[in-house]
């Protein structure tokens, strides 16, 4: 699913719902909402109970690795820092996007993104 070079599965201990919300909150800024927006889409495939559990699990390493502040590119590092994460969720989303970010998902992610940001936030997603 996710790129091999990053071995993301390690990072699924770093995955908790309140870390990932916390790193939304403070990350926009610095990684882009389209980011954001994969890493929420990540997140609500992971909590719906219609989506297969290998499908879920499979989830929390990229969104661990979203979360991590110790990865391949530090996300300290200006500019390129989340370059590195935005692969990992590009490449997860991609791999499940077809099947499993239906547009109930979008708009939750959307949703999301609106009240942390306002109606601003959403206006050019997809």
């Amino acid at each position: 699913m996710a790129n091999d070079k990053y071995e993301t599965d390690k990072y699924a201990g770093d995955y908790s719902d309140s870390g990932l919300m916390s790193k939304v909150k403070n990350a926009v800024k610095s990684a882009g909402l389209s980011v954001v927006y994969q890493a929420l889409q990540l997140f609500y495939i992971a909590k719906n109970p219609n989506v297969p559990m290998h499908i879920r699990a499979a989830v929390v390493a990229p969104l661990g690795y979203f979360i991590s502040p110790v990865d391949f590119i530090p996300d300290i590092v200006p500019v390129t820092g989340y370059i590195d994460d935005a692969t990992v969720l590009r490449s997860a989303l991609g791999a499940m996007a077809q099947w499993y970010a239906t547009d109930d998902i979008k708009q939750q992610a959307k949703d999301t993104l609106r009240q942390l940001f306002g109606d601003s936030a959403v206006r050019n997603l997809d």
